[in-house]
This record gives C-alpha cells, structure tokens and sequence, in this order.
C-alpha cells in the first residue's frame, strides 16, 4: 500500500493540532502562578507580602489553584488530545480518554507492586523526581509525564472511532457507544501497560542522557531548537518541537514552564547569572523574534508600501504587530510575508534563531515564549532586582535585532519586488493572509495556480466547510455559495472564512451560505472543479467588461430609486446577509412596479445569467451596487424573470435593466423586496439614506454620496 505523502502531513498537521487542545490554557495558568508569586515577595511589595498577612494568604489561595493545569498536565492531555481525534461525539470521546488512562495507569501499579524487580524499578520508593516514578489521581505509576498520556489519548480516539458505532445484540444494549469503547480499552490497556512496564524504564534512561546532551550543546543547541521551532511553524509540525521541552521533558522535569515557575523565587532572590542556574532557559527564548524581531519586519513593509497605500497598510499592520508583541500570536504577521516571499519566512526563522542564541551567549535564560506579557510578568517583575543587568541586555540586544530585520527585510523587498501589503497593484486590496489561504496556496502552486486569488479562496472556502467529503450540494446566487453540508459540526467557525475574504457566513443547520460577493461565479467554478478532482483552468472569466474612465470617489452624485414602492431600511430585509449589511449599506424597498431601472448613468458589471434576478452597476464616483430582486428567488433558475441589458453595457439613469413578476415570485412562496446595497459602502462614510417612504421610480432620491 502506497502512503500519500500529503495524507501523512495532514496527519502530522491533524496531530499537531490535537496535541496543542490542552495547551491553549497554559498562558492564563502561567501567567496566575507567576502573578501569585510577584505577589508574595517581600522583596517587591514589602510587608504586605509577608507569610501571614491576608494578602499573603489570598495570593496563596490563588496559586494553589493556578497550579491546577501544571500539576494535572498528564490527565489534561488525556482527556483534551481524543477532543482533536475524533470524529463524533467528542465529549463522549474526551469522558473515555480519562476512563482509559486510568485503567492504564491502574494495570502499570498492579503490576509494579507484585513484581518491579523484574521491571527493574523499586516501587516501594515514595514517587518523585529522580524516581522514575509520579502520582497520578492518587496512582503510583511510571513517570511518563504527557507523553505517555498522549499516547493513550490516540489509543483511545482510534478505539473510538473504530468502535463507538458498533452494532451488538438488543440484549447488551446497555453496553453500546461510550461503554463498548472503554469495554474495549479495559482489555487493550493490560498488554499495553505490561509493555510500558518493560519498555518505559529504559526510555526514562534514554530521555537523560538526551537531556544532558542538550544541556550541554549551548549556543548550537539554542540556535537550532528555535530555527526548528520557527521553520515548522507553517507546516503546523512545531508542535513536535516545542511541546516537550517547554511542557515535556526534553531538558528537565515537568518541562521549562513549570520548572520555571516551581523555581522563580530562587531565581529572583540570587544573582547569579540566569543562564548558570537554568541554562535549560535558553530553549525558551524562541518568543523573543515576537518582542523584537516582528516590529522591525513590520516597519519594513511600511515603509516599502507606496506612499498613497502607507495609511491603509499601517492600518493593517499595527493591529497585528501589536498582537505578536503583546500576546506573542504571530500568524497574522508572520503568514502574510509567508504568502508573498517564502524567502523572508527562511530569513525570520534565521535572524530568530540568531537572536536566542545571542541572548543566550550574554547570559539570558527564562521563560519568554509568548510576548511582552510573558516577559512582564514571568521574568522581569519578579527578577529585576537581581538581573537588571542582563534584562537592559536584552532590551539592547534586541532593539539592534529590530533594525537588523529592517534592514535585512527592507532590502529583500526592494530587491526581489516582493507583492507585501502596500505594493500590491491599484486595484488589488491589501490584506494579511491566515494559515489556512498560505496552505491552500501551496496546494495551488502544485496546480500552476499560486497566483490565483480567487482559485485560493474557493479553496479555504472548501475546507473551511469540511472538506469534499462533507459537501453534498453546492449552487450559487449573485453573492452567496449555498452550500449543504452532512456534518454542520464540521464548519468552521465564521471567522476562518472572512480571514479568507468571504464577507460573511449564514448557517441554518446543514444548510450554509458563504457570503462571497460579486465574484461568487469564478469562486463557484474553482469550489466545484476541486470538488469533482478537476483539472482547474487559470483563466477565469471576468464578470465586468474592462473599464475606460477614470472613477472619483469624490464626486458628488444621486441614486435614485430603482423601482416604485415603499423603501424601508436594509436592516428590515428578511434575510440574514442583507440586514446585518454583509455585502455593504444601502435601502431595500418593497416593490410597487415591475420593472427594475438603472439608478444613475453606470456601467452594467454582472448580471446573474441563469436565475437573472440581481445585477451589477458601477457608478462615476466608484461605487459600486448589487441590485437584487426578492428573497431566494435564485431558486426560481429565472422563472419570472426577462433581462434587459447585458454585462459591460453603459447604461443612463432610467434605463430599465431587469422586468420581473411579482406574482410568479409570491405564488413561489419568495419575498419580492428589492435591495439596493453599495457592495463597497465603507469607502463612502458620508452617504446618506432616505428615510422609509414611498418612493417613485427615477424620481425620488434614496441614497446620496
């Protein structure tokens, strides 16, 4: 059997993710045991922190609690791990995790206490560092930490999955789903633990000695844990890097963060060098590219955006470096100029590792992982009074690796031309791109079509919903991709889609709506070619025949009304997209006549060929207006319906562009409302909208720019 090797990396990519479900919550819990300890020294705040004091006994109470995550990292793992996994029923899946982790350490104990000699461990020893042995939920068991809680948790997601729906007699009803699955576990988990009990001692031996071989490669040790770190990060394999040395026991016991935390009134109440004490400090400095790095990147694209794009690209870029710096969430920086120039991705991972292992040849050693609240709080708060000195060092060392990114980026960009935010064409939006559009881009490359926008949003948009597997219809209206899916638990959340460029996401059960906009039919033909496995042509058709004069967003002009009726605001339509203004503001009005017209002179841009019941204009000014007449009467393929004009015609107010029925639209069972939204309505603040009225074809005034 051949394995596909996308198959295996999504595989690593899927395990990854799972593995990371438990540790979203070690940066609150961290940061409140680091809090709680600033808190209780003396040495900061005086005599208030005194053991004794009600605020010391507070603060006390609070650390206790914060230590939760850190003290019960195995279980955690067992029972967040299946959550990632499983294809159904994830609760259920989670509640067996912990069950079977359980028997699984209940086996090992049984064993060990009739017969550790042979397993050549002393289990009459109180479990401890050193032992080879820990207490889990009161169980006397090998010290395996998440490593062994994360295989079981993939033991039991495979038992799941495999068994959860399997059919057994009405009469042992009782034991289906869940019970079978931990049924199944009871009688797995004995061999298993027979074999860690064999096997695990001398893996314990292993993980020593690599601990103090990587204790002991320094710089090189540093400089290449965090370019792994870094370089992996796009793949989604940096999990594997990470994972056991900051919460794992790749360089000590309980991983760095908790080390760090059990150990930082003794770091704070000592001068000697950081790096002395806890030289397995340097494998967490891979945060500080965040703190330093990532501005100077930033800047650099700032200032090689054209003039005219530079506010709207620091727009762009000061929230998300903002976020890298603060929080240490870089994806939004860091994928952007992924996206456009995988060269300056290689160039961070280096100049990154180059800058962990600078500060640590000058003596820093701690726990900055995440961003500036990291440093704050779990190193220099609480460590200032001893190391001033090595903390000023840093800040130095890192402001020169700031203008070496700028620099170095700077130059990159002006040298290969690279497309960043702010130097893309006039009529491209600029925008950082997430994970998910960087990973479908790579997909595309593999067809020819990395250049392909709306190839690689037809893309995210299909796994987004679930992937080909999970789509059972696809049909389009003159903005929506209507989509039915056979697992709504499958659909992501909204915001993986608008991060794609959709504008909006509308979910009623299995039945989806992704709010593309006027571009939906190029989207449309791209999701169904990859859809049925086809080759996908690069030329798309373009929608809008091409334009000859010039637009001024400052002109000063009038719409008005497309048809007779009565006009009431976009927030009263009956529909979802349009009333919370998804695909932009602008009037809707209930239709009197039966004959839409062209609002003012414009050029026809789309028009829905099948169904023919919304159109496309766009005006002198710039604006641009989606008409669309009634509610779902895409479903009518056109029934009622008669086009009158045809995409690139140039059109003069009045002009009547589509003539519908309204009875055949009512005897349907569809709304016949009309709506007039200015697609881009945000680039035109000071619109104004009539106020509900009746209102007369080419005669009345709704909207003024």
């Amino acid at each position: 059997m051949t394995i596909s090797k996308d198959r295996m990396m999504q595989g690593m990519q899927r395990f990854g993710g799972a593995m990371y479900t438990p540790v979203i919550l070690f940066a609150f819990f961290g940061l409140t045991v680091a809090l709680s300890i600033i808190c209780k020294n003396e040495g900061i705040l005086g005599s208030i922190a005194a053991q004794g004091t009600v605020w010391y006994d507070f603060w006390y109470v609070v650390e206790q609690g914060a230590w939760t995550v850190f003290a019960q990292m195995p279980i955690l793992f067992a029972i967040a791990v299946p959550i990632g996994f499983a294809k159904k029923e994830q609760a259920r899946c989670a509640m067996e995790g912990f069950v079977i982790y359980m028997l699984f350490n209940y086996f090992i104990a049984g064993f060990l206490s009739l017969h550790g000699a042979y397993f050549g461990v002393d289990y009459s020893q109180d479990a401890g560092a050193g032992t080879g042995l820990a207490m889990i939920a009161n169980i006397k068991t090998l010290d395996m930490g998440m490593l062994g809680a994360i295989f079981i948790a993939c033991m039991t997601a495979y038992l799941h999955n495999r068994f959860y729906d399997t059919n057994i007699p009405d009469w042992l009803g009782i034991f289906k789903g869940p019970a079978f699955v931990v049924a199944v576990g009871f009688v797995v988990m004995i061999p298993i633990a027979f074999l860690f009990c064999l096997v695990w001692p001398a893996v314990q031996h292993a993980i020593m000695h690599f601990q103090d071989f990587l204790k002991t490669s320094g710089l090189v040790g540093v400089w290449a844990y965090t370019f792994s770190e870094r370089i992996l990060l796009p793949a989604g394999l940096h999990h594997f890097i990470y994972l056991p040395f900051i919460f794992g026991p790749a360089v000590c016991d309980g991983g760095i963060q908790a080390y760090w935390l059990q150990h930082l009134n003794d770091f704070a109440n000592s001068a000697q060098s950081l790096k002395d004490m806890f030289p397995e400090g340097g494998f967490a400095l891979h945060g500080s590219s965040k703190v330093f790095g990532l501005p100077g990147a930033a800047l650099a694209i700032y200032m090689c955006a054209k003039p005219e794009k530079r506010k709207k690209t620091a727009a762009l870029l000061i929230p998300a470096t903002l976020t890298a710096v603060i929080c240490g969430i870089t994806e939004p920086l860091e994928f952007t100029f992924l996206f456009v120039a995988p060269l300056l991705y290689l160039v961070h991972a280096v100049l990154s590792a180059c800058l962990s292992t600078a500060l640590y040849a000058m003596g820093l050693a701690g726990n900055f992982g995440g961003g500036l609240i990291d440093c704050f709080v779990q190193n220099w708060i609480p460590l200032f009074q001893y190391h001033s000195g090595t903390y000023i060092m840093q800040i130095v060392i890192g402001l020169c690796f700031t203008a070496i990114y700028f620099v170095v980026f700077r130059t990159l960009i002006l040298k290969f031309d690279y497309a960043t935010p702010g130097r893309t064409a006039d009529d491209v939006e600029d925008k950082l791109f997430s994970k998910a559009e960087y990973q479908a881009k790579k997909e595309m490359e593999e067809m020819g079509l990395a250049d392909n926008a709306l190839a690689i949003k037809a893309k995210v948009f299909l796994d987004c919903l679930g992937g080909p597997d999970n789509i059972k219809e696809v049909t389009n209206c003159a903005t929506r991709l209507r989509v039915t899916v056979a697992d709504a638990d499958k659909v992501a959340a909204v915001g993986k889609f608008t991060k794609a460029g959709a504008f909006g996401l509308v979910k009623n059960g299995k039945a989806v709506q992704v709010i593309v906009g006027l571009s939906v039919p190029q989207v449309r033909s791209y999701f169904d070619a990859l859809l049925k496995g086809e080759k996908i042509e690069d030329a798309a058709p373009q929608p809008a025949a091409a334009q000859e004069t010039a637009l001024d967003n400052s002109l000063a002009m009038k719409l008005h009304a497309c048809v007779s009726g009565k006009l009431i605001d976009m927030s009263e339509v009956k529909d979802d997209m349009f009333s919370q203004k998804m695909m932009g503001d602008g009037i809707a009005i209930e239709p009197t006549g039966d004959t839409v017209v062209a609002p003012a002179d414009a050029e026809v841009t789309m028009i829905m060929e099948e169904s023919l019941h919304a159109i496309g204009l766009r005006f002198a000014n710039g604006a641009e207006i989606l008409i669309h007449i009634g509610i779902d009467t895409v479903k009518l393929n056109g029934e009622g319906f008669q086009a009158l004009v045809k995409a690139g015609d140039k059109v003069k107010a009045g002009t009547p562009l589509i003539r519908f029925d309204q009875q055949v639209i009512k005897n349907a069972g569809y709304q016949t409302t009309v709506i007039m939204a200015v697609t881009n309505s945000a680039d035109y603040p000071q619109m104004q909208k009539h106020e509900d009225a009746e209102v007369e074809v080419s005669t009345t005034p709704v909207l003024v720019f």
